[in-house]
């Protein structure tokens, strides 16, 4: 199983939801999060005082796959995320070693 961590534009959410879900992925969590990489924020104008903004606004999803899924999935979030300008995020794919389903008990892949 792998964790596939997603830092996008927040006004792509809905293009990777439905990305991930006509591969067959179903089951993720979103957060509103905010950060900066490369692009390290911008300044801003608010009457008449110019101000630094650090930290941008964006969203992280978070979900759990088999690990035969993992190059779909990489891959429907690459290709609906990506505008081809700074600031379209990153995707970290992580080992998962064990899943359990609170209400059945089922572990691993079936609780997934």
């Amino acid at each position: 199983m792998k964790k596939i961590e997603a830092i996008i534009k927040p006004f792509k959410l809905e293009e990777v939801k439905e990305a991930l879900s006509s591969i067959g992925i179903q089951g993720l969590t979103v957060s509103e999060v905010k950060g900066f990489g490369r692009q390290r924020g911008h300044t801003e104008l608010y009457r008449g005082a110019e101000y630094v903004v650090d930290f941008l606004p964006k969203v992280k999803i978070e979900l759990v796959i088999s690990d035969d899924d993992v190059d779909r999935a990489v891959e429907a979030i690459t290709s609906s995320a990506k505008t081809g300008r700074i600031g379209d995020g990153k995707i970290f794919v992580f080992d998962l070693n064990q899943a359990i389903r609170i209400r059945t008990g089922e572990t691993g892949d079936q609780a997934v």
